[in-house]
């Protein structure tokens, strides 16, 4: 019920009912008021006109009998008739029902009535009087009272009455009839008003089920509208508004996307922040960063990022100007780049940039580095070079032995110099890419074997066993490079030679681990101390420095050793203990596997 009050139908059908029902009622109201006059005065017009024929009846015949007779049939149905000579002597009476006498005594002793005798006037009167039809009830007449003349003198007066209860049932029957009309009227325009609500809301409807689907993302939804009134209006514009929200939110999806792709594809790390520095947008990167600040230090923090940031994120709210700083933070460095964000005339908010120039900072210091290795790698052969050569020149060296041993030192110099910035070139070959790869597919186990077979000879000068294990089953086929391999090998080799005292061990294995076939280079040498094995690819990089020159090292050769790896798609580690040995093991990628 209560879902019928609260609909439109329920509130335009309540409307028009009220409406019409307090019209019907002022109507009936009316009309009822209206008909019970025009019958009393219907009555009263209808008791005189009787009246007047009475005494015209009276006048006109002489004999009583006759008149008598003629006014009992001419008396209307329901009326009663007195016809007295004075209070105390009635002539004539036509009367039905009981109480007869009592009612002839209380009308010809009113005074009212009475004075008809005497005053020649007609009087009329409402009286209760007893019932004639029911002697223990009273009842509502109308008594007409009206002068009888004969001759020219009074000769009495006549007294015609009626029940008013007749009147009241004519004006009950028109009642009923009214209320009928009403009833039918209160039907017909309850059936209208449904239908006319129906008609108007049935539109309001199919919108209102139509906005739900648009609320619920369905913006192909479309409302008939075949009418031309207001509601066609209507419908049409709602289908305008339909295509028109679908057009705007397609656009707002692609720049949505599209923002989204540009962040994501962004090298720089962007975080967008609300007015109370809470975080509202960042892309991938910049969700990499905080996670490492997070991991390295951020889990004491209430904040997910650094408080330098936040402090600059404070300047820029307050003061409303872009900032731009170099920090270093947990160990890296960023540059961070702030802006405001402004909806109209307030901020709302920050947008900072993050370009993490760790790598950069690491790539200035291997520069430095790199510059500084060289300059010291060349400045001892060629201030030896210098030396020697303006010794030879200012005749220093008179013996003819010492001369070739200065000249053989220039010459291994020279030698040293040249390998250095052979070394040089290639690993410069390497990292730029331009080095290219003459590879083919072949098994690695001969390779390294015949790899191996050139060192037995310097093993056994330097009283080391060589030995060549081979752990593979079956054929290792792999796409490389043999003269590259061969470069690998030969500083592996070599280093584990140089670095293993006499009558130790130098062992070359090759298996199969899973995908890849692994080449392993184990000494029983010196070793590398642990704090060491994570630079030890690094360029100039010398565990023993003083011990590598006078063995003729340049620092070189695992730099080139691990991008000759990579460049085969495989990985080199290395595994070491002092005094122990070393493990050096790289693998490559299987063919067909």
């Amino acid at each position: 019920m209560n879902r019928i009050w609260s609909s439109i139908v329920g509130k335009l059908w309540g409307t028009i009912l009220l409406l019409v029902s307090f019209v019907l009622f002022i109507v009936t109201v009316l009309i009822l008021e209206f008909l019970q006059d025009f019958h009393l005065e219907q009555a009263e017009s209808s008791l005189t006109q009787q009246a007047q024929s009475i005494i015209r009846i009276f006048e006109d015949h002489d004999e009583e009998l006759i008149s008598t007779n003629i006014v009992k049939d001419i008396l209307a149905e329901h009326t009663n008739l007195i016809i007295a000579a004075s209070p105390n002597e009635i002539r004539m009476t036509h009367q039905e029902g009981q109480n007869q006498e009592e009612v002839q005594r209380r009308i010809l002793s009113d005074p009212v009535l009475a004075s008809t005798f005497v005053s020649e006037k007609e009087e009329m009167k409402e009286m209760m009087l007893p019932s004639l039809e029911d002697g223990n009830q009273m009842e509502s007449y109308i008594v007409l009272a009206s002068p009888l003349e004969s001759d020219n003198s009074a000769h009495g007066a006549v007294f015609i009455y009626q029940s008013l209860d007749v009147i009241h049932q004519t004006t009950k029957q028109t009642t009923n009839i009214v209320f009928l009309s009403a009833f039918i009227a209160f039907v017909l325009t309850t059936f209208f008003a449904f239908f006319l609500s129906t008609k108007i809301t049935s539109p309001l409807r199919k919108m209102r089920e139509a906005a739900f689907e648009l609320a619920k993302g369905n913006f192909e939804t479309k409302v008939p509208a075949g009418q031309n009134d207001e509601m066609g209006q209507l419908a049409t514009a709602f289908n305008q508004m339909g295509r028109q929200l679908k057009h705007h939110l397609e656009v707002i999806h692609q720049e949505k996307e599209q923002l989204s792709n540009i962040l994501t594809s962004m090298t720089d790390a962007v975080v967008t922040f609300n007015r109370d520095m809470t975080i509202l947008l960042s892309n991938p990167q910049a969700e990499k960063i905080m996670q490492k600040w997070f991991l390295k230090g951020g889990t004491e923090s209430k904040h997910p990022i650094p408080a330098e940031i936040y402090h600059m994120l404070d300047h820029v709210m307050t003061f409303e100007e872009g900032i731009e700083d170099e920090l270093e933070i947990i160990g890296s460095y960023y540059f961070v780049s702030i802006s405001p964000l402004y909806s109209r005339d307030s901020i709302r908010g920050a947008v900072v940039v993050l370009r993490d120039m760790t790598e950069q900072h690491k790539l200035e210091k291997l520069r430095s580095d790199f510059i500084a290795n060289v300059s010291h790698e060349l400045r001892t052969p060629i201030s030896m070079l210098q030396g020697y050569s303006e010794a030879i020149m200012d005749d220093v060296v008179e013996d003819e032995v010492e001369r070739k041993e200065i000249i053989k030192i220039i010459y291994e110099e020279s030698q040293r110099m040249g390998r250095l910035v052979t070394d040089l070139l290639d690993l410069a070959r390497l990292e730029s890419g331009h080095m290219r790869l003459y590879t083919s597919s072949q098994d690695v186990v001969p390779v390294v074997d015949r790899i191996v077979h050139k060192f037995q000879q310097r093993a056994k000068e330097e009283q080391i066993e060589l030995t060549f294990v081979s752990e593979a089953e079956d054929q290792l086929m792999a796409e490389l490079d043999e003269d590259r391999i061969e470069q690998v090998l030969t500083n592996l080799i070599d280093n584990a030679i140089r670095h293993t005292p006499e009558e130790g061990n130098v062992t070359v294995r090759v298996e199969k681990d899973k995908l890849f076939a692994k080449v392993s280079v184990i000494d029983t040498g010196s070793g590398i101390p642990e704090e060491d094995l994570p630079y030890v690819f690094e360029r100039f990089y010398k565990a023993d420095k003083a011990r590598t020159r006078g063995k003729g090292g340049t620092g070189l050769g695992l730099a080139i050793a691990k991008k000759i790896i990579e460049s085969h798609q495989g990985t080199i580690t290395v595994d070491s203990e002092v005094n122990s040995g070393t493990h050096f093991a790289f693998y490559l990628p299987l063919k067909n596997v």
